[in-house]
């Protein structure tokens, strides 16, 4: 109806019975609705029941199986990487087993084999006699390269008893171990690297692998700063364990090393210096300890390479190390033996060897030998080289108005 006022339609006015007609409408529409809902909501979940679930069921176990395959296929990869490990290792392992078998059926027929023909075994022996002569010479070049002399010192006249000098290469005094707290660092670095490569090269000649090695800081040899350290060996001799290196050096600002580590070794019943032995490596921290840990490892490869020429170097000795070499590149036998070429020497150290590398650092460390007296070993006429050199220093001596004296203690 209009207002009367304004005469705008307002809300309309319904009758009861329209209201009803419309409320019946309105309540059959909506059960119409209702039952529409209710069909389509039975038909989705006969769809979720009948099609959709099975087919999720099926992806999740599908997804499921996937899963597991890749971690059946990770855990293959990995058991296949380890079957490869194993393998190698097994190869190895016979490839060692069967040289260690030729070894030892090379070492079987060496000693059932009838002896060679005298022509045969003439010809191995001018071999050898020619290889030992190469040697000797060229050792000889390298004293005189190195200038390895004795300075100082005097034979015993009118009854006084006589002093020994020092030894030098290149002009530098190498002291013993108890006298390096008397030079400089300076001093002791040098002449350990003019000992370390005439070690080296006499080594290199005479064809002999030592029980130490001694590598350096830098890419090539003689570059750098030495450190020195075990190689792969046996239980013969208790050094194979020292393998961690050790500087064969003194900084510029450290004092000279003291005496004051103890080494180790395997305690042996029969030797009461031996079992009196601590069984400790020496701290890293300890930089002189180190030093000298070093120090008597150089004495060990000096002592076993006097071994391998036939010079005996006791214990009481092993500090000099100059003497040594000298005594070894005057040795008779010298370049006889190698672990290069025939006949071989068996790898250091063989059971034969007495020196125990634990006594010696003991001795290097706790009391120092002093510079010991040289022994002149006699072998025959097959002395040439001890002779000459015998000579030249008879000569010297002569010219300096000094008698020599054979000291044949």
């Amino acid at each position: 109806m209009d207002c009367r006022i304004c005469e705008f339609k307002q809300r309309q006015f319904y009758c009861d019975n329209c209201l009803k007609t419309h409320i019946h409408d309105f309540r059959h529409q909506t059960q119409h609705y209702a039952l529409d809902r209710d069909e389509h909501i039975s038909k989705a979940y006969k769809a979720l029941n009948e099609t959709m679930t099975p087919s999720r069921m099926s992806r999740a176990s599908l997804s499921t199986c996937q899963r597991r395959v890749e971690e059946l296929q990770a855990g293959l990869a990995k058991l296949r990487k380890e079957n490869e490990k194993k393998r190698d290792r097994l190869r190895a392992l016979r490839e060692t087993l069967a040289s260690r078998r030729r070894t030892i059926s090379a070492a079987k027929l060496q000693t059932s084999t009838p002896p060679l023909p005298s022509r045969e075994a003439e010809l191995i022996s001018s071999l050898s006699i020619a290889i030992a002569r190469a040697r000797s010479g060229l050792v000889q070049e390298l004293v005189e390269v190195f200038n390895v002399v004795e300075v100082g010192g005097r034979p015993p006249i009118g009854g006084k008893a006589g002093t020994k000098g020092e030894w030098t290469i290149g002009d530098l005094i190498l002291p013993v171990p108890g006298d390096i707290r008397r030079y400089p660092p300076d001093h002791i670095n040098a002449v350990l690297t003019h000992a370390i490569h005439f070690l080296s090269l006499l080594t290199f000649y005479l064809g002999i692998k030592l029980p130490f090695e001694v590598i350096w800081t830098g890419s090539k040899l003689g570059v750098g700063q030495p450190w020195i350290g075990a190689i792969k060996g046996g239980e013969s001799g208790g050094w194979a364990r020292w393998y961690t290196k050790h500087p064969l050096h003194l900084s510029s600002s450290s004092p000279a090393p003291q005496q004051t580590v103890r080494a180790q070794s395997s305690p042996d019943p029969s030797n009461s210096l031996t079992a009196s032995i601590m069984a400790a490596d020496p701290p890293p921290t300890a930089s002189q300890s180190s030093f000298t840990t070093a120090l008597s490892m150089l004495l060990y490869d000096v002592s076993y390479l006097a071994y391998t020429q036939t010079v005996d170097v006791p214990l009481s000795q092993a500090g000099d190390v100059l003497s040594n070499l000298w005594m070894v590149c005057c040795s008779a036998e010298l370049g006889r033996k190698s672990h290069e070429t025939f006949p071989k020497i068996p790898d250091p150290t063989p059971p034969s060897f007495p020196l125990d590398f634990a006594q010696l650092l003991q001795a290097t460390t706790a009391n120092p030998a002093s510079r010991p007296r040289i022994k002149r070993h006699k072998h025959g006429a097959g002395e040439g080289v001890a002779r000459e050199r015998i000579e030249e220093v008879s000569r010297e001596a002569e010219e300096d108005g000094w008698d020599l004296v054979d000291d044949d203690v």
